[in-house]
């Protein structure tokens, strides 16, 4: 109880940082919108298509499959115990500046409208090369009721390595940030990479995937794969984190011990869920860009957004899958007595290039709100943030020419922390956090 009454005073003591950072920040922003020439209005994506049909909800379904128990054995019993969240963090060995002591350059990725409370930017050693990029982001308000966990209110940022730049041996390869949030004003973070167990547990891969979306519920980590891989998701389970013993470029076992390219702890997947119908394509299943976790449903539900290019004339889809209840399978999705999960609601949008999503029921709605973060068209700049229900659909304007590009510059997923009722997400160069009534008020 003492450390949640802590929690609090901080939050209170925040609270005017908050407001005089914001200011700052939006300020900053503003400054450097794209100007009337180049700006662009995006089509109004209109109402949500209810998709009731098995025709349509049928590529949706997804077949689990978890990691034996023995395999996950084998390899703690081979590299030691796991440890947790808590340990992770007690090692955190980088910080992130506050807002204002970022970059120009940092602040201008920044939403204009609605503008970030709160932001940071990391540290210059992980985003000097450019070759990592941060893409999705969940909390520990995701991951429990009262937004703590183990003795600390805590931020997951994923990353996602370019494929054609840096070293051969990180290409393509997924890293998480875990980011101690208890002082706002002082955030600490230590990286852990995304690891595959192979051969039965005995060794293991890094996961060369994007991690565009992550959800954090329970123990389990759910996140995105590339598109074309022939599992939708990956589940991790954050009290299996192992720590390697060998600091060598090599992902896996090495003459001596264990590996991770440099980093101190690895998190080896527990389990995948795959869609029955195939890999995602076009005119089968989709290919999820964006989740975030819904505790507005009952039970609590998985959101997911369906990644297609901007511009692209193919309209996408939106969906949700029910949280599991039986306390034996924690943090997994509900399936049937054969594996098999499906979708208990999804929708058909005519929005392009969305990287976050949210769905929230507003009070005295009578259905859910949907929340999209859209890339531009060209896909730089500041990109668009909308609303939209079964009714029609709203953007945040800003602007002489109200254009709708007006949220963050490369814009990554969305997670609202319903304890304190912020929505934390990523631009192409920092963390933000914003209250999600800032989301409302702009759209209204």
């Amino acid at each position: 109880m003492k450390h949640r009454g802590r929690h609090r005073r901080r939050r209170r003591g925040a609270a005017l940082r908050a407001v005089l950072t914001g200011t700052a920040l939006a300020l900053t922003a503003a400054a450097t919108l794209i100007s009337a020439s180049q700006a662009e209005v995006a089509e109004d994506p209109g109402p949500l298509k209810p998709l009731t049909s098995r025709a349509d909800t049928g590529p949706l379904r997804l077949q689990e499959h978890l990691v034996p128990a023995r395999t996950l054995d084998r390899l703690a019993t081979a590299m030691g115990v796991p440890v947790g969240v808590d340990t992770v963090l007690q090692s955190a060995d980088r910080n992130l500046r506050e807002g204002a002591d970022c970059s120009a350059a940092d602040r201008a990725s920044l939403p204009v409208d609605p503008a970030a409370a709160r932001a940071y930017c990391w540290d210059p050693a992980d985003t000097a090369d450019g070759a990592w990029r941060p893409a999705s982001v969940t909390t520990s308000g995701d991951a429990a009721d009262d937004g703590v966990w183990g003795t600390h209110r805590v931020v997951l940022a994923g990353w996602t390595h370019s494929t054609a730049a840096g070293r051969p041996g990180e290409r393509g390869l997924a890293r998480v940030a875990l980011v101690d949030a208890d002082d706002s004003a002082h955030l600490s973070y230590r990286w852990v990479l995304l690891v595959v167990p192979v051969d039965g547990g005995r060794d293991y891969r890094g996961l060369a995937s994007g991690v565009s979306g992550m959800v954090w519920y329970d123990n389990k980590l759910l996140v995105t794969t590339t598109a074309g891989s022939a599992d939708a998701l990956y589940v991790y389970d954050l009290d299996r984190i192992q720590r390697t013993t060998v600091d060598a470029p090599a992902v896996g076992r090495v003459p001596g011990g264990w590996s991770a390219d440099g980093y101190g702890y690895v998190l080896p997947a527990v389990g995948s869920y795959r869609f029955t119908a195939g890999r995602c394509a076009p005119s089968g299943p989709p290919c999820p860009g964006a989740l975030a976790l819904d505790r507005g449903t009952a039970p609590d539900s998985l959101v997911a957004a369906e990644w297609t290019a901007p511009g692209e004339d193919r309209h996408a889809r939106l969906w949700r899958y029910a949280f599991d209840t039986d306390p034996a399978r924690p943090g997994l999705l509900a399936t049937d007595a054969a594996g098999r999960a499906d979708p208990v609601e999804a929708y058909r949008t005519r929005a392009d290039g969305i990287r976050g999503v949210l769905s929230y029921r507003r009070a005295g709605s009578d259905r859910p709100s949907w929340y999209v973060g859209r890339l531009p068209d060209a896909q730089d700049g500041h990109g668009g943030l909308w609303r939209q229900d079964t009714a029609g659909a709203g953007a945040a304007r800003c602007g002489a020419d109200a254009s709708d590009r007006c949220w963050a510059q490369g814009a990554g997923s969305l997670s609202y922390w319903q304890e304190t009722g912020e929505v934390w997400s990523l631009s192409d160069r920092m963390l933000f956090a914003l209250p999600l009534a800032a989301f409302d008020h702009a759209l209204d």
